[in-house]
């Protein structure tokens, strides 16, 4: 008899636990049982995103705000967002950006090697992880590969700040997962008609000044809301300073 009700009985005990157990990791992995309030922490960082986001850091000026696509925005689950274009005053080169701030879940789930490859694009470069040294004795990280079609050569470096550190997770969703918002940031550099190797270190040399007046005008701003109880108040974000030229 008690074999019996084990046979009968068994597999439904079973699935029962494996629904509780999924519904337990996903509630961990998407903040469920955090006990935060996920919507306004999502505004507030979006809002400072928006409102912040520098247009002129080390030695790099905005030269234009660029038109993001509306599906790429709606599959990257972007709450708020900045796509801009980017000049160096030295040399004359140009970097693309692109930043949104979204959930871990969202944020983790569309990356170049998914996206670029159904626009047309060849993996060209295997992404890898770059680190990234920055002017606090701190460091960054970072992935970086290479997206290319006939006559064009595109470099891609994106990261994720999250917990005071930006950083390239090996997978993302699950090491992003206790942060209600996190920034995810692409620098994108034509390097068509550039020498080898030479996209790559635009990438890095871009990043290694923008992330610093990131942290300080965006990250510690939000920072400062939150332990002053500002918190969600999206409609009050902070101004920036004004950045060094």
């Amino acid at each position: 008899m008690k074999n019996s009700l084990l046979g009968t009985w068994g597999p439904i005990l079973l699935g029962f636990v494996a629904i509780i157990g999924v519904t337990a990791v996903q509630g961990m992995f998407t903040d469920r049982w955090a006990g935060k309030n996920v919507a306004a922490e999502l505004a507030r960082d979006s809002a400072l995103l928006e409102a912040n986001f520098p247009k002129q850091f080390g030695s790099w000026k905005m030269v234009s705000e660029t038109d993001a696509d509306p599906a790429q925005l709606k599959a990257a689950g972007a709450v708020g967002h900045v796509s801009r274009e980017y000049q160096n005053v030295d040399t004359g080169v140009r970097v693309g950006v692109f930043v949104v701030c979204a959930t871990p879940h969202d944020a983790s789930g569309h990356t170049p090697d998914r996206c670029y490859p159904s626009a047309g694009f060849e993996i060209g470069e295997q992404e890898h992880r770059e680190v990234i040294p920055l002017e606090s004795g701190d460091k960054a990280e970072a992935f970086s590969g290479s997206f290319k079609k006939p006559g064009e050569s595109l470099r891609i470096l994106w990261t994720y700040a999250a917990t005071g550190k930006w950083i390239a997770p090996q997978i993302a969703r699950i090491e992003l997962a206790n942060n209600p918002a996190v920034f995810k940031l692409y620098a994108l550099v034509d390097e068509t008609n550039m020498s080898r190797g030479e996209g790559n270190r635009t990438g890095l040399l871009f990043l290694s000044e923008l992330i610093p007046e990131f942290d300080r005008v965006i990250i510690q701003a939000a920072a400062t809301d939150q332990a002053s109880g500002q918190g969600g108040d999206a409609s009050k974000p902070r101004s920036a300073e004004p950045s060094a030229s």
